[in-house]
């Protein structure tokens, strides 16, 4: 009986990372942690890392980035490892990238820490918003990189037999316009029309935030480290079922879920994407509608995974991202994740005192759990303002929301009105202020007259 033939996955291109430290150049992780980190991007990204090597360099070459010796050296490393392609731990130059690939020959090809991030969000992206993003990010890094030996990104239309330059001929070449030209300029149309419609996106989110503001229900972020436990902690505070995976940025699109506080008030609790070191500069402004959830957050949950040995500098690196897009000032409570992998009480003990005010928890067995949200509740608390007003009956709709979003100390009726007296948001101390009517003293006090009017 003849054998089924059984289908097999293909076989995954072979990656040799190279990671090259700069003498004097500032770097949140070692050489070799920065390049471990890189092998897992590569597995992410469905590549199969065959070799590594780490070097130093004094300063870049301007060509090549390395010295023609180490030049070879990596070529040879990687051609006896039988490596497609190389890839680089750093963002490479557009220079240095079409140099190096020049220098190691044509059956190598030169990626960097940038192409391979922005790769694995392609492959992750669910959401029209999110692809959106990518697309955007993938073609601001790529316009400088055009080389003639490009591959076209967008064929030209019609041709119908009309010349170059003539008045019949649509989507022809000018005189002397080479495909570089078109390329380019063609990108640059898909950019503006990208960056067009992602300010629609930011549109929609901010007047979606606005009613989130209008309702006083405060809005929590959780922030971190790719691959912390964010989604983890998400699913056992809210209830949620986002997707979880032990990969590098298993999620991007943010997803937002009510969350109860221990004193039935409540709030919004956000999930976004996970930093990363060397975090591309073209993600950052492409996915700043989203980003822009973190920033207009009341509160942010810095979750750290503190199994992970390199958890101080994967902090640093969140904390300096927060930084970058405006949110540096921001109140934020630290959820040390995964102390189920700990073994080591005192470990998680001294922690503690390295992070400001730090909760252990872990997401995956609920273990400091109400801890967190106690903390999440006084935090919050924090930004509360005093509010003692009469409001008519006709209004009881605020009162209702004093109760969901604030603290209510007191609610009393006198057959008039209700008299609150309550700790709530400012957006909504605000509204119910302005709201109120005037309290019985002021009724009955006096008008004074003009001549003893204390201004005059």
């Amino acid at each position: 009986m003849p054998k089924i033939a059984v289908p097999t996955e293909p076989p995954r291109e072979r990656a040799f990372l190279v990671g090259v430290g700069i003498d004097g150049a500032p770097s949140l992780l070692t050489p070799e942690d920065s390049l471990s980190e890189l092998g897992r991007l590569a597995e992410t990204a469905g590549l199969k890392v065959v070799g590594r090597r780490a070097t130093r360099v004094r300063r870049p070459n301007p060509k090549t980035l390395l010295s023609s010796g180490k030049v070879t050296e990596t070529r040879d490393l990687a051609e006896d490892a039988l490596a497609d392609v190389v890839i680089f731990d750093d963002e490479l130059s557009p220079r240095h990238q079409r140099e190096l690939e020049k220098a190691l020959g044509e059956d190598l090809r030169v990626l960097d820490r940038t192409a391979l991030i922005l790769d694995i969000f392609a492959q992750h992206a669910q959401t029209r918003e999110g692809s959106l993003q990518v697309e955007l990010a993938q073609y601001e890094y790529r316009l400088p990189r055009l080389t003639r030996a490009w591959t076209h990104l967008a064929r030209q239309a019609g041709g119908g037999g009309g010349r170059a330059g003539s008045v019949g001929g649509v989507g022809l070449r000018g005189p002397g316009e080479t495909q570089l030209e078109v390329d380019r300029r063609e990108i640059g149309r898909r950019i503006a029309h990208l960056r067009k419609e992602l300010e629609g996106v930011r549109a929609h989110r901010s007047r979606y935030r606005n009613r989130r503001k209008s309702a006083a229900v405060p809005t929590v972020a959780l922030v971190g480290y790719t691959n912390a436990g964010k989604s983890t902690l998400l699913n056992r505070l809210a209830a949620a079922e986002a997707l979880t995976a032990d990969q590098l940025f298993a999620t991007l699109d943010p997803m937002t879920r009510r969350l109860r506080l221990p004193d039935g008030r409540q709030a919004l609790l956000t999930d976004t994407v996970g930093f990363i070191q060397k975090l591309p500069t073209t993600l950052i402004a492409a996915f700043r509608a989203t980003l822009e959830e973190i920033s207009e957050a009341e509160l942010l949950v810095h979750v750290v995974d503190l199994s992970h040995p390199a958890a101080e500098a994967q902090a640093a690196a969140v904390m300096a991202t927060l930084e970058a897009i405006g949110a540096g000032s921001l109140p934020i409570i630290t959820a040390l994740n995964k102390i189920d992998l700990i073994a080591q009480d005192d470990l998680v003990a001294e922690s503690v005192d390295l992070y400001d005010r730090a909760i252990p928890v872990s997401g995956l067995t609920g273990e400091g759990i109400p801890a967190l949200l106690r903390a999440i509740a006084d935090e919050l608390d924090r930004s509360l303002v005093d509010v003692d007003a009469r409001l008519g009956y006709e209004l009881g709709g605020l009162v209702a929301r004093a109760y969901q979003a604030g603290v209510v100390e007191s609610v009393d009726h006198d057959g008039r009105a209700i008299h609150l007296r309550a700790r709530l948001p400012r957006e909504l101390a605000a509204e119910i202020r302005k709201a109120a009517r005037p309290s019985r003293r002021a009724r009955s006090a006096p008008a004074s007259s003009p001549g003893n009017d204390p201004g005059g």
